[in-house]
């Protein structure tokens, strides 16, 4: 195995984006053949067959030349995000052959990835490994640090989470219903509303799409106003949701994919409620709370084994379908997670 040579398919960005992305902004390539072992002398490194990769919002903003505050993706090399990888030879001390991990990888069915500054060993398998692209991954760290870290949640408040049926959103509604807070969500579809309120529990949810007026659909939903605000979207929800928020109301910014494509991003209208209403804004990244991942998983198997959390996928097959399935969770077309099976083992 150590010797085999493979030729290695990656999904890579053909150009910069300005607005919406399009599948012909990205290519399929193969590269000549590559060596399935790390190179001689490389320490701390390891070689990966890549089996799930995660499509994730943040990455729109990788696809533009400027830096947003996460770098751009080099144009004619492979996509980078979050996945799970099986382990095939490793000069790192924390990882055999073998191993499965979940982390930061290539959009491609092989890499080499040198002193892995972020990848999990995943020493419980038995769950579906793929979980590890979601809730067991990036997306549950993400639910849970906003949740718990930011947003101190108390039996008994309003909790409002926008994009609700999405890969954080899902979960974190599922945190609050086990907090024992009252629970909305809002979501695009009719069959995604209908998921929030039958399979995730939660206590009411809207298509925002059929509301011709946010402020109002959220008065309609939270009469006495929302203490917690999980923010996905930003844009007119955002400025709906200050104006219905209660006193020391705490909102956790997590994402704004309303804002990702715009090529002029839309201001926030009102922000006089933070001041005296005493609301307090935070916006954060799953990466800072990665040294609570174990405490997350302590809390979050058992609930998944005891079926207290489900978990809904939108799984893809094959990494030529990658360009459309990044492009799907823009749009909407996603239900759940989106992920791209590259292998299964």
């Amino acid at each position: 195995m150590s010797d085999q040579e493979v030729s290695n398919k990656q999904v890579a960005l053909k150009n910069y984006v300005t607005g919406f992305p399009k599948e012909s902004d990205m290519q399929i390539i193969t590269t000549d053949t590559i060596r399935l072992r790390v190179p001689e002398g490389t320490k701390d490194a390891v070689l990966v067959k890549n089996l799930y990769l995660s499509c994730d919002p943040y990455m729109r903003e990788r696809m533009s030349a400027s830096d947003g505050g996460f770098p751009p993706f080099e144009l004619g090399k492979p996509l980078a995000g979050y996945g799970v990888a099986k382990i095939l030879d490793s000069t790192h001390p924390n990882y055999k052959k073998g191993d499965f991990a979940w982390g930061f990888t290539g959009w491609e069915e092989y890499s080499l990835i040198v002193s892995p500054q972020i990848l999990f060993k995943i020493e419980h398998t038995d769950v579906p490994l793929s979980y590890y692209t979601g809730i067991l991954g990036m997306p549950g760290m993400t639910a849970y640090a906003g949740f718990y870290e930011i947003c101190t949640p108390k039996k008994g408040e309003y909790v409002y989470i926008s994009a609700a049926s999405g890969a954080v959103g899902q979960i974190v509604g599922q945190f609050a219903k086990l907090s024992g807070c009252y629970v909305v969500g809002s979501a695009g579809s009719k069959e995604k509303v209908d998921l929030l309120k039958n399979k995730f529990g939660f206590d009411e949810a809207f298509n925002y799409k059929d509301e011709p007026d946010l402020t109002a659909a959220l008065k309609r939903c939270f009469p006495e106003g929302i203490d917690i605000y999980f923010e996905n979207v930003g844009g007119k929800m955002l400025d709906a949701v200050l104006a219905n928020m209660r006193i020391r109301g705490r909102i956790a910014a997590c994402g704004m994919i309303s804002q990702y494509n715009l090529e002029k991003r839309e201001g926030v209208h009102d922000l006089t409620h933070i001041v005296f209403k005493e609301i307090r804004m935070q916006g954060f990244l799953a990466g800072s709370y990665y040294h609570l991942y174990p405490k997350f998983l302590e809390m979050a198997l058992p609930y998944l084994k005891q079926g207290k959390i489900v978990y809904v996928e939108d799984i893809a097959e094959g990494l030529e379908s990658g360009p459309s399935s990044l492009l799907s969770i823009f749009t909407g077309k996603n239900v759940g997670k989106k992920l791209v099976v590259v292998a299964r083992e």
